[in-house]
This record gives structure tokens, C-alpha cells and sequence, in this order.
């Protein structure tokens, strides 16, 4: 039976159907991608901060990394999700945050330092519930949460079902802000992908350095730095790595129609910081703000999705703002 799914960004399932299209190169070089797969890479820490564990009721252990130099309001950061997903992606803002006030950052379900089981459906009340968790038992405060694409659907999720655990939610190239309803395959495209000679011989194809630095390229307008590079490739070379992907992949990770059961729904103080994203639509996010007092949107000029990588400054100009206001 075909599932019927909402995704903000038509060019992300066409690149998924693309991915499909690579399975039968994948197949052909099955061995070599086996081989590559199994070669996995120390990883280092993403950011300079303590790096602790514990143990959540639906996502196993989880890792989150911490800096509790500064007592004050505790701030989340989230990474988005892709193949080579960390907390890597937030290391600016955590550098900056890091000694002003206490910051945290934490290794979503299947990537980082989490847990990477084959036994789990990566699907978005598991992220929320991650996050539920992650400041309900660990920070045992009220936070402002900044997401990163993706993962802003988790938070605002999480906003939703327990608002009382979040102050404010800042985010940065949100996902489902396209307006339009979609139809997607769903769990048959998952059941594609998790093919068990499809799947390790694709995400071996997909977590190339040479692949990851053309992905990450279109999300910077200068440089990508060497540094995200290394560890975006050290990160999708760990045991498990692919496992959530894979969902990502089949679009059972976006939330059907998030503007209206998501977004529509947090009465909390809410920003969102973007410019352009090639993988993502902004067409519905000037009405839908201009019509919740609630919200604000800034553009952050010239950027692609990663603007607290390139205008850093800037954002966390913006961000002290926000937290001060909140």
C-alpha cells in the first residue's frame, strides 16, 4: 500500500530517487563497498566540551556534549540529519555559547555518539521523545532549543507535546515551510533501500569523502572547511552508520504536513534564521509568520543553509537578542 507523506522540499525525495537509481552500480561493486564499509574510523569528539552518555526508555544510549562553565539559562543545540549527521554541524554556536551560559548538544538517535541499533524505527516521535528526554532528565531545566533543518520538525514536536520543558525555539533552515502536499512512497522506499546488499554497498557509495564534500559544498557559499569534511567522513564510518539514514533516505522522517500539525501549534516565542538553502523551500514562511505574533523570521544574507557556519557573527548577534528578549 502506498503511504502518503508531506516533505517540505521536493528536491530531497527527487535526490533519494536519484540514490535509487545508484543501486545498480552499488550491487555491481558490492565488495569493494563492503570493504570500504568495514573500515571504520576513530571519532574524535565534535566540540570542546564534556562528553556524557545516558540511557533514554526509546532510543537506547545517547551521548550529549556539554559546557557548564556559566550557570544560567541552559541552551540545546540539535543538529540537522543526513548521512555524516553530528554534533559537529552546531560547533560554532556551542564555541560561542560554551562559558557564557550552559550549552548542550546532543547526538540524536543514530548518529554522533547515540546509539546506532538496527532494531529501531528512526521516525520522528523517536526524536522528539529523544529530546523530551534529554532535557527532562539530563539539563532538568526550562531551555531555549536551536535546531538545525530537520531537526527543527523534532523540536517543534517536542514543543508541542511538553511545552513546559521549553523557553524558546530558534530555527535555522527549518524544514516544512514549502506549503505543498506531496505524496511519497514511504516504508516500501525504506524497504528498497534496507535491502541488505543495496544498503551497505549505497551508503558506502554515499559517505565517500569525495561525495560528502560535494554535498556539504552546496550548503556553504565559500570553502567548505577541511575540518567538517573529516569529520562529517569519520562520523558515517562507524558501526551502524546507516541505519538511520536509511529512513531519512525514504522520507519517513519529515512530518506530513508540519506547518499546520507542528509549527501551527507552538504558541511559544519562536525565530527562524535562513536565506537560501538548496534543499530546502521557504515559500510559506513570510505569510505564516506575518500572521503569528509569536514568530519572527530574519535573513541572514549570504548563506545556504548553514548561516552560523558563514555569518556567524551575525547569528549570534541575533541569537543573544533573542535569548535576552525571552
Amino acid at each position: 500500500m502506498k503511504t502518503k507523506q508531506t516533505i517540505d522540499d521536493k528536491k530531497l525525495f527527487q535526490r533519494a530517487i536519484l540514490l535509487g537509481g545508484l543501486t545498480v552500480a552499488a550491487a555491481a561493486g558490492y565488495k569493494f563497498a563492503r570493504a570500504v564499509d568495514e573500515q571504520f574510523i576513530h571519532l574524535p569528539k565534535a566540540v570542546a566540551g564534556e562528553l556524557l552518555s545516558f540511557s533514554s526508555t526509546t532510543a537506547g544510549s545517547l551521548a550529549y556534549y556539554v559546557d557548564q562553565q556559566q550557570s544560567g539559562q541552559p541552551l540545546l543545540l540539535l543538529h540537522s540529519i543526513n548521512a555524516a549527521a553530528s554534533s559537529f554541524e552546531m560547533k560554532p554556536l556551542f564555541e560561542y555559547f560554551g562559558g557564557r551560559r550552559p550549552v548542550y548538544s546532543l547526538e540524536l538517535p543514530g548518529f554522533g555518539f547515540a546509539e546506532r541499533s538496527a532494531h529501531r524505527a528512526y521516525v520522528p516521535e523517536l526524536y522528539a521523545q529523544s529530546i523530551i528526554e534529554m532535557i527532562s532528565t539530563q539539563i532538568g531545566a526550562q531551555v531555549d532549543v536551536v535546531a538545525l533543518s530537520l531537526s527543527s520538525e523534532f523540536a517543534a514536536r517536542a514543543a508541542v507535546n511538553r511545552p513546559d520543558l521549553f523557553r524558546s525555539l530558534t530555527l535555522i533552515s527549518p524544514t516544512g515551510f514549502s506549503g505543498q502536499m506531496r505524496e511519497f512512497p514511504g516504508e516500501w522506499l525504506y524497504r528498497f533501500f534496507s535491502l541488505p546488499l543495496l544498503s551497505q554497498a549505497l551508503f558506502a557509495l554515499l559517505t565517500r569523502q569525495d561525495v560528502i564534500r560535494y554535498y556539504l559544498q552546496q550548503s556553504f557559499v565559500g570553502e567548505v572547511p577541511a575540518s567538517f569534511i573529516n569529520y562529517a567522513y569519520a562520523a558515517s564510518h562507524q558501526p551502524g552508520a546507516r541505519y538511520a539514514p536509511l529512513y531519512f533516505l525514504s522520507t519517513q522522517m519529515f512530518t506530513p504536513d508540519a506547518l499546520t500539525s507542528l509549527y501551527d501549534r507552538l504558541t511559544l516565542p519562536v525565530t527562524v534564521l535562513y536565506d537560501q538553502d538548496p534543499n530546502v523551500s521557504f515559500a510559506a514562511l513570510p505569510d505564516f509568520v506575518a500572521e503569528r505574533p509569536n514568530w519572527q523570521a530574519i535573513r541572514v544574507q549570504p548563506s545556504l543553509g548553514l548561516p552560523h557556519w558563514e555569518q556567524l557573527d551575525e547569528v549570534v548577534s541575533i541569537l543573544d537578542q533573542v535569548l535576552a528578549q525571552t
